[in-house]
């Protein structure tokens, strides 16, 4: 009886325990149902349910005709719920060999067989959000949905897309770094015209409700508290793309030949400010040349001869030196204190007037036409540059302007070489595009506008906000002075330092600087190494100025430095095909009645097809010794043909050909062709001139 008792004893005990635990589980799931309800579910909410953002889609940077500079194309994350609550299991049999099929053909990575395991799996496994591929455009997702299953929708078929956003530039590097590239559009750094116009750009992200599955993925879930996005707006820049694509094309190759560290053009409208053209080119490690730094806005640098313009003007604007002055050059030399200025001249220039002076840059004389007036009275001449607002920066649209520098007497570093260094533009500091403005108020009969580069806010095609012209100054010096300084700088090209850019159609008028570049650490020489920068800037056709320009390369090869020799002829380049494209593309449409004819246009191409067409007009033409493929231009009645000499290790311009011919022309180069459009080439990406890799893809737009 003692074990019977001792058993049941014991059994009484376990009862007792599974008694009193299964009263403690009932009051606790009745408190957690009844007291503590609201605490549960609102931490249920905070693991299963959260809310995020929903990043509204990114405004678009547009040229000045409209054409996309930068936009945001959508893209989709694609995942399969393999357990969706509509799925028919006959509908899975029935469809996962064609679904795997399409999938094996539309993205690749798998075979049909491979694909179908992967599905398989991921259902066995209860998978509800599988995911398929990420980066999916919306053309391959149009077709995903017309897989088998797929095509039964989200709940029937499984196929969930969620987009997100891309920035892209459709035109690759044109203008890259002033528009700005951003990594992400939620984070990364941003710069150029993206992070100066973020806050129109970028819109108001919306609110979206994500609900937690097994396996730790989030899948949005309609809901109440979602909020929609708003997206951006879009803001039209003052850049015009055909010009974009002269300059680029100019300043590349310039910077190719003379293997020069980098360089940077800007092309601006006179009367406007407005910035039609700007390219900042750095040579990369595998020595092409690419838009890594905005060297037109942020490079503050010494300028060289470019800032004797301003020093010269200001002698004049004071009254202390006229055009017509004769100054001693000697022997090309004169010392100051411990330094020794020179002329590049052997023997130097002798005795010239102070136009001359400028005309052949003499360092000689414009030192001592600034210190002989200003020695005793240096503040009056630094008070005069601050008048013409040399000293300070644009407060441009964009950001990452570089600060100007010009030392006031007393500074810390002035000392008795400042006068004549400054004057031939040494001891001061400016960027390509503070000087190029300066030059364009010239250009502008002394008005000084702020360089712009958005013309306008717009939204759905309405105008949110314009900025129009603003202007700095409405004279940076006399009439006079004006009119003195522009014959001077039409006195360069015509018979001083840069007669190699004259033109027999139209004027230029300009200044040439060639610039030793100092180091940090080892001043202007390293080693036996002098580094230059040599520049042009100016503007054209100079008697009715429509457009100014400058250019600036940094560290050209040491045998050939000069900037009538390396910045000169991307400036002649860019000048020649921008006032063709301005001139001869406006004549008005002769009349009915008019006995003028018609001259065709003919563009480029196989020069055999050019020769019969032209054969049967009354158009003359003049043509060059010429290969099988050129280019034409009509000026009146007459059409010049100039020959077109492809390089087989470059890419051939075939701009302005048929399809036809700039098929055969690159297609045998060995790229792949890409094209939009109908009739002639109007654009190509890369640019002409862009060394040939193996599998290139070239992509044409056409005119229509």
């Amino acid at each position: 009886m003692k074990v019977k008792d001792e058993i049941i004893f014991r059994s009484g005990i376990i009862y007792v325990i599974v008694v009193i635990m299964a009263l403690v589980l009932t009051v606790r799931i009745i408190l957690l149902q009844t007291v503590e309800r609201a605490k549960w579910e609102s931490l249920s909410d905070k693991y299963v349910y959260k809310l995020d953002i929903m990043p509204a889609v990114r405004g678009n940077i547009l040229a000045d005709d409209g054409s996309l500079l930068a936009t945001s194309v959508p893209y989709y994350s694609v995942y399969m719920d393999t357990r969706s609550s509509g799925m028919d299991p006959g509908l899975w049999n029935s469809g996962i060999d064609g679904l795997s099929e399409g999938l094996s053909e539309l993205l690749g990575q798998h075979s049909p067989s491979g694909w179908r395991n992967l599905l398989s799996a991921a259902r066995k496994r209860g998978e509800r959000y599988f995911l398929i591929k990420r980066g999916v455009s919306y053309g391959t997702l149009k077709k995903l949905r017309q897989l088998p299953i797929f095509r039964e929708g989200q709940y029937k078929g499984g196929l969930i897309a969620q987009p997100e956003n891309r920035r892209v530039l459709p035109n690759n590097d044109l203008a890259a770094r002033t528009i700005g590239i951003i990594t992400t559009l939620e984070e990364g750094p941003k710069v150029g015209l993206e992070a100066s116009f973020d806050n129109e750009l970028a819109g108001k992200n919306g609110k979206v409700l994500k609900q937690r599955l097994a396996g730790g993925d989030w899948i949005i879930v309609n809901n109440a508290r979602s909020v929609e996005p708003v997206d951006g707006n879009d803001i039209v820049t003052t850049i015009n793309l055909e010009f974009q694509d002269i300059a680029t094309a100019a300043l590349r190759n310039q910077l190719r030949k003379h293997n020069a560290d980098h360089g940077c053009a800007v092309l601006m409208e006179v009367a406007t400010g407005d910035v039609k053209a700007i390219v900042n080119l750095k040579r990369s490690g595998d020595g092409n040349y690419i838009e890594a730094y905005n060297y037109a806005v942020g490079e503050s640098t010494e300028p060289g001869s470019t800032f004797k313009l301003p020093a010269l003007m200001a002698a004049m604007e004071d009254g202390l030196a006229d055009t017509s002055d004769i100054v001693d050059t000697g022997n090309g030399m004169v010392r100051f204190y411990n330094k020794v200025i020179r002329d590049t001249k052997e023997g130097g220039y002798g005795k010239l007037t102070l136009k001359q002076v400028f005309e052949k840059s003499s360092n000689v004389g414009t030192s001592k036409i600034i210190n002989q007036h200003y020695k005793d009275n240096p503040k009056a001449f630094v008070d005069r540059l601050y008048s013409m607002h040399l000293n300070r920066k644009l407060d441009l649209q964009i950001k990452g302007e570089g600060e100007p520098l010009i030392r006031y007497p007393g500074d810390k570093l002035w000392s008795g070489l400042s006068l004549p260094m400054m004057s031939h533009g040494y001891e001061v500091r400016m960027t390509p595009l503070q000087i190029l403005t300066f030059y364009n108020a010239v250009a502008n009969d002394g008005k000084m506008v702020r360089p712009r580069f958005v013309k306008a806010v717009i939204r759905n095609n309405y105008i949110v906000k314009e900025f129009g012209t603003e202007v700095i100054s409405g004279s940076i010096a006399s009439k006079s002075t004006i009119r003195k300084a522009k014959k001077m700088l039409e006195g360069v090209v015509e018979h001083g330092t840069a007669m190699n850019l004259k033109d027999a159609d139209y004027k230029i008028a300009g200044k040439t600087g060639t610039a030793q570049i100092a180091r940090d650490n080892t001043g202007y020489r390293s080693g036996q190494t002098i580094d230059y920068q040599a520049s042009f800037v100016g503007y054209f056709p100079a008697e009715d100025p429509l457009y100014s320009c400058i250019v600036v390369v940094n560290s050209p090869s040491s045998s050939v430095y000069y900037g009538n020799l390396v910045a000169g002829p991307v400036f002649k380049e860019i000048a020649d095909k921008v006032y063709s494209t301005t001139f001869f593309r406006e004549f008005p449409e002769p009349a009915p009645d008019s006995k003028v004819k018609r001259i065709p246009d003919t563009g480029n191409g196989y020069m055999a097809d050019i020769r019969e067409v032209l054969r049967f007009t009354d158009a003359h033409f003049e043509t060059a010794r010429v290969g099988s493929w050129v280019k034409t231009r009509e000026n009146g009645d007459t059409v010049s043909i100039v020959p077109l000499e492809p390089d087989e290790r470059l890419l051939p311009d075939v701009r302005g050909m048929s399809l036809r011919d700039a098929l055969y022309l690159l297609e045998n180069s060995g790229v792949r062709v890409e094209f939009t459009g109908r009739g002639r080439v109007r654009r190509q990406s890369p640019e002409h001139g862009t060394r040939i890799n193996e599998g290139m893809r070239v992509t044409l737009l056409l005119d229509v």
